[in-house]
């Protein structure tokens, strides 16, 4: 299983928020980059940068941090969210040097330009299913859906997703756990892999994941565990397996 760590920019510093609450940030870096070099000394073979400003705002707003990050990544591939709502900025992201992208709040609202993403740049395109109580969450998770995550999940599959991560809201930045049960439950609704995110906080949880891999969990994004020390990188990476990102 993959260990997947993730850098989140807002205003331009690495930060991560609480249940995905702005006003409730964390701040680890004032450069994101210097979070990227460190990320990668440890191991990373796959960054996750969201900009947080630019799922907000609906439009990429930290491109310059981004080029940096893939500029300086080496052997480690980037993936990027956050305010990806047209294919020109899923194009910018591309150009900017990320392997793939994560598209949210367009891929519930538009499956055409779903469509349109998945066939310009096959095999690259992420969709990114965050959810509060089950229900799809959009626009920086501001706004709640009636949309259940499982429901979403399988018709964007349809539309030529890659892969899914899923992220449970009332989990994220909380290290209170992750909530590997209804990763597991979604994965196995799906038949492309599924990434699990929010609320990681010790290696158990790192554990329990693993033992879902067979359902179709591919890896698992990390972040304020990592930046606290919770645990390290490279421990993360034994507890899931020894996997990496290729």
């Amino acid at each position: 299983m993959l260990i997947i760590p993730a850098i989140d920019i807002k205003d331009g510093r690495c930060v991560r928020l609480y249940q995905g609450d702005m006003d409730r940030e964390t701040v680890y870096y004032q450069q994101p980059l210097d979070a990227a070099r460190h990320l990668v000394e440890e191991g990373a073979r796959l960054i996750h940068v969201v900009d947080l400003n630019g799922a907000v705002e609906g439009r990429p707003v930290h491109l310059a941090e981004l080029a940096a990050i893939c500029a300086e990544s080496g052997a480690a591939a980037v993936e990027m969210g956050g305010g990806l709502r047209t294919l020109e900025a899923v194009e910018q992201a591309m150009a900017a040097g990320v392997e793939r992208v994560v598209i949210g709040t367009k891929a519930y609202e538009d499956q055409d330009f779903l469509r349109g993403a998945c066939a310009r740049f096959p095999g690259r395109v992420v969709v990114g299913i965050d959810a509060r109580a089950g229900k799809v969450a959009v626009r920086g998770w501001r706004d709640d859906t009636a949309m259940d995550a499982m429901e979403l999940a399988r018709r964007c599959e349809q539309d030529g997703a890659a892969r899914i991560i899923y992220t449970d809201i009332s989990r994220d930045g909380t290290g209170a756990g992750v909530n590997a049960d209804q990763t597991a439950k979604l994965a196995r609704a799906v038949g492309i892999p599924v990434i699990a995110s929010g609320g990681v906080g010790s290696l158990d949880d790192i554990r329990a994941l693993a033992g879902f891999a067979g359902d179709g969990i591919e890896g698992v994004i990390v972040g304020r565990a990592l930046y606290n020390g919770a645990f390290s990188l490279a421990e993360a990476m034994a507890a899931a397996g020894g996997g990496d990102a290729h």
